[in-house]
């Protein structure tokens, strides 16, 4: 059995960092969903729509109005959702165990309650319950 030098150690160790760093920059968060903050930020952060995806993961075609939508979220738990001339505000809820968001819009009497499928500082997977994502990016 051969043992290894001391050089083929060290260049052993530095391939397998380098692999490690390697996996860990292209893996990306796609799953993550750490805390709250990272929802609004410091006071509050907009999201803006990267693509969205129907129950059977295909890629749904942007119309012009789905690609101008805006979502901001408040610290104090307020909501603002802006789709061209049309503004939606409201009152959300995030629970970091469930991982979920529910929304309520200002005088609707209907929530709506997503999960978060991915939660990092610069993007935001939402679920529907018919199985749809929207995907967002931090602005």
């Amino acid at each position: 059995m051969k043992t290894l030098t001391a050089t083929s150690s060290r260049l052993l160790a530095s391939l397998f960092m380098l692999v490690l760093l390697f996996t860990a920059a292209c893996g990306g968060k796609e799953g993550t969903v750490e805390s709250v903050n990272q929802l609004y930020g410091t006071d509050s952060k907009t999201w803006k729509t990267d693509k969205e995806m129907d129950a059977s993961g295909d890629k749904m075609k942007q119309t012009d109005a789905m690609e101008d939508q805006r979502v901001t979220f408040y610290a104090n738990g307020q909501y603002n959702m802006m789709s061209g001339a049309q503004t939606m505000n409201g009152k959300y809820t995030f629970d970091q165990g469930a991982k979920t968001i529910m929304m309520m819009p200002e005088g609707g009497a209907q929530s709506s309650t997503f999960s978060v499928v991915t939660l990092t500082d610069d993007k935001l997977t939402l679920k529907g319950t018919d199985g749809s994502e929207l995907r967002l990016e931090k602005e």
